[in-house]
């Protein structure tokens, strides 16, 4: 077969490789990829396969190669030679698309490096098998000795190929089970933002392979973006590249994590939303959010379901028929969890308690281990009776009538790991020691429990490793903050005049408002009483105030007057691919656009332009008396999003028959200017119309103090109104 004309002419080929792959690495940093060849270098990932499988069998055959049975085999000899030579020539091939491939953008690292010099090094030693392995010398030690060097070498390739490809520990992350984070210690970054982004992105975008020179392995590269500018705008998810890719279509190709990836849960997109909605902090903890704060909900069930597996226990199960005998309406016995044989009990009704209730538990005092007594009239002396629990690992005494002398009835209970004493009556003195006499015990609350701050104080330093939880206590130095009103209207579009609708969750607050763009305060400014009608174009700015409590902060609510809403509207131009929102309907459908995250910008309501006028031509069946017309829009100058640079509006009352009645330029922002969602319109003498066509031209360079100067802005608008 060695002799063969086809065994010729491959081996000729495998020998000007070397001359050709010498060139490719000695002039490499000089290369330059036309952009023909560039398919090429990315059918290394598809090639790369068949050399390592060649050689990995051809390996196993030249192992046995010196086997008695196989040495008289010719076929088999001839099919390793081939094997062996085919091997070596594909590994050259991927060897020549893999320096093509690294030229692109995006690959280096120290796995980059392994990769490519354990390539060269497997093309090379292929070759060299070839070429020594019909020597003399070459006998069954070699042999061994080769195979098992080339499949080692063929091994550490893949690994670190496979690095660049999926990332570092792709193979054993399954394996690798991170340790669950207390809610406690969480942080919203570091313990959730962070871990999605090392699944879903940091394959693609780590030191090894940064793909659009965006690195996402830590807070400060992150922090500073990628090729094209920064990854989120603090505060505005709907702005914030990072989310605007997730939301695009997964055919899309800027859609990430690309077409084949792994995607983002929904949870995972609302959390990443969330985070950037809440300015993007790398230090906040969950714990640091507002209870009723939906990331930080978000983040608890997030951590809840990546937490430790459930208890086990290693006692047996309490028999059935005991547990439904012992159960009733005053005293509930439950599993602790699925499968367990672990036993939840709940006493209610204090009428109904009485100690005894407490030792006929004896029956099952191995498998109870959580044990609430709230709100019932235990004394002192029934806690002798809890302590025959031995598995017992949560205690609730709530609102009992234990005190400090009580609990020493609980000394040296070995699982008790967490107690609530909270509305109990308890002294300071005693209070430690006996608490330190729970060998085990982690947290105890001791919520208005006759306790003063001084005595919390000194208690949680005399309990050390022990976590006392004591409370708000409201001395009347810390009043509490209203939240701003809210504004009751399902819309506050209207044609003719609207009953403003003002209304706050707590009652007995008083709203106080404005019309003239003044702050509103406790003193002079109107007090609303429900009888507010409003005719025209109207911000009303409003403020809750309530004694005892500090005043909210401004609530701004903008009702709009729209009289006339066509019957019918088509663009005439395409609108921005990513800012299509309903398209000619959105104008009149009276949805306003907002900045709220669950509503990206692209999906909320806002319409866009940028390479193209808006024309928008809109019709009514019977003729109208027109003398304004004005355009809700968005202005985000830090993001490119500009007022247009001028609005013509047209009238007909026969179809194509156009006449200018108004045009306008609106003003341009200065540096700095703040995000605003401003009202942009003219009026004009009374025309009949029953035609009207709107043509809005986007700035066409952007001023000179943005980073994006001289590049066409964005242009947003979400609703229009025809007076």
């Amino acid at each position: 077969m060695k002799n063969s004309k086809l065994t010729g002419i491959l081996e000729q080929v495998l020998l000007a490789s070397f001359f050709f792959v010498g060139f490719l690495l000695v002039f490499e940093s000089e290369l330059k990829i036309p952009l023909f060849l560039q398919p090429f270098g990315r059918l290394h990932t598809l090639l790369l396969h068949f050399p390592i499988v060649l050689l990995l069998l051809a390996m196993f055959m030249e192992f046995f190669r010196f086997q008695a049975s196989l040495q008289e085999n010719k076929t088999y000899l001839q099919i390793t030679q081939l094997l062996i030579l085919v091997g070596a020539l594909s590994s050259g091939i991927t060897v020549m698309m893999g320096i093509f491939l690294a030229k692109e953008p995006g690959y280096g690292g120290g796995d980059l490096y392994w990769h490519r010099w354990l390539g060269v090094g497997t093309y090379l030693f292929a070759s060299l098998i070839y070429w020594i392995r019909s020597r003399s010398w070459y006998q069954v030690t070699w042999a061994k000795c080769m195979s098992i060097s080339m499949a080692l070498m063929l091994v550490l390739v893949g690994h670190f190929g496979g690095n660049l490809t999926h990332g570092g520990n792709f193979v054993l992350e399954p394996l690798m089970k991170n340790q669950a984070v207390p809610l406690e210690e969480a942080v919203v970054f570091q313990d959730l933002v962070q871990p999605i982004l090392e699944k879903k992105c940091v394959a693609c975008h780590n030191p090894d392979k940064i793909k659009g020179e965006l690195l996402l392995t830590d807070a400060k590269s992150i922090a500073k973006g990628g090729k094209t500018g920064p990854l989120f705008v603090a505060g505005k998810p709907e702005l914030s590249l990072l989310i605007q890719r997730a939301h695009l279509s997964i055919d899309d190709k800027k859609h990430m994590p690309p077409i084949g990836k792994p995607q983002l849960s929904d949870d995972e997109l609302q959390l990443l939303s969330w985070w950037v909605k809440e300015k993007a902090s790398f230090t906040k903890k969950v714990v640091d959010l507002a209870s009723t704060d939906s990331l930080r909900i978000l983040s608890t069930k997030l951590l809840a379901s990546s937490g430790p597996k459930e208890e086990e226990f290693d006692f047996q199960e309490a028999d059935e028929k005991t547990i439904q005998k012992l159960s009733n309406e005053y005293r509930t016995i439950m599993l602790f969890a699925k499968d367990s044989p672990a036993l939840s009990v709940n006493f209610f009704n204090k009428a109904q308690y009485k100690a005894p209730k407490l030792e006929e538990l004896k029956e099952i005092k191995e498998q109870i281990v959580t044990l609430s007594l709230a709100k019932m009239p235990v004394q002192n002396a029934d806690l002798a009776f809890v302590k025959i629990f031995e598995h017992l690992h949560t205690l609730n005494l709530n609102f009992t009538d234990i005190s400090e002398v009580g609990l020493k009835e609980l000394a040296g209970m070995k699982e008790l790991m967490v107690l609530s004493i909270s509305g109990t009556k308890l002294r300071a003195a005693g209070l430690a020691s006996a608490l330190k006499a729970i060998p085990n015990l982690k947290k105890v609350y001791v919520w208005d429990a006759g306790l003063s701050r001084e005595d919390i104080q000194i208690l949680q330093k005399q309990l050390k490793g022990i976590q006392v939880v004591g409370g708000f206590q409201d001395d009347g130095s810390n009043p509490l903050k209203l939240n701003p009103p809210q504004v009751k209207n399902p819309s506050t579009i209207f044609d003719e005049y609207i009953e403003a609708q003002l209304g706050h969750p707590i009652k007995g607050v008083e709203i106080r408002y404005t019309t003239d763009g003044s702050i509103p305060d406790s003193a002079k400014s109107s007090i609303f009483a429900g009888n507010l009608r409003l005719n025209q174009n109207t911000s009303i700015r409003a403020r809750a105030f309530k004694p005892g409590w500090i005043g909210s902060e401004e609530a701004i609510f903008d009702f709009y007057r729209g009289h006339f809403r066509p019957d019918s509207a088509v663009l005439l131009t395409p609108l921005n691919r990513v800012h299509q929102a309903a398209g000619a309907k959105t104008f009149f459908d009276g949805r306003l656009g907002s900045f709220n995250a669950n509503s990206p910008a692209w999906a909320n309501n806002w319409a866009g332009v940028r390479n193209n006028d808006l024309v928008l031509v809109t019709m009514f069946k019977q003729a109208i008396t027109l003398s304004s017309v004005e355009l809700r829009i968005m202005v985000e100058t830090q993001t490119g999003i500009f007022p247009p640079e001028s609005v013509e509006v047209w009238g007909a009352t026969i179809e194509n028959q156009w006449k200018l009645m108004a045009k306008f330029k609106p003003a341009i922002p200065k540096e700095n200017f703040p995000h605003t969602l401003p009202l942009i319109g003219t009026r004009f003498k009374p025309s009949t119309v029953k035609y009207i066509k709107i043509v809005a031209k986007p700035l066409e360079k952007i001023p000179g103090w943005h980073p994006s100067k001289d590049k066409r802005a964005l242009f947003l608008v979400d609703e229009m109104f025809f007076n």
